[in-house]
């Protein structure tokens, strides 16, 4: 499963092909969890720009999902966040 945490354009999922959102209360909850991944997916000037990281999380190029998209484990859950 994948979802969104703070990505700009990503609203609830309603429709299909959307991707969920989580709130910053529930991936709390859910750090450390050994079934979710944390994906930062901000644009490289952006991530290099950025103060904040969420620890534990890997920056991806979103740009670039079709070489890292299938690497992670379809049974995890991925947060993606871009904010």
């Amino acid at each position: 499963m994948i979802m969104a945490l703070g990505c700009v354009g990503m609203g609830k999922a309603s429709a299909k092909g959307e991707v969920p959102r989580m709130t910053k209360e529930e991936l709390k909850a859910r750090l450390g969890a050994p079934d979710v991944i944390v994906l930062d997916v901000r644009a490289a000037q952006d991530w290099k720009a950025g103060e904040g990281r969420i620890a534990g999380a890997v920056r991806e190029d979103p740009k670039a999902f079709d070489r890292w998209g299938a690497k992670y484990p379809k049974e995890k859950t991925l947060v993606l966040y871009c904010a």
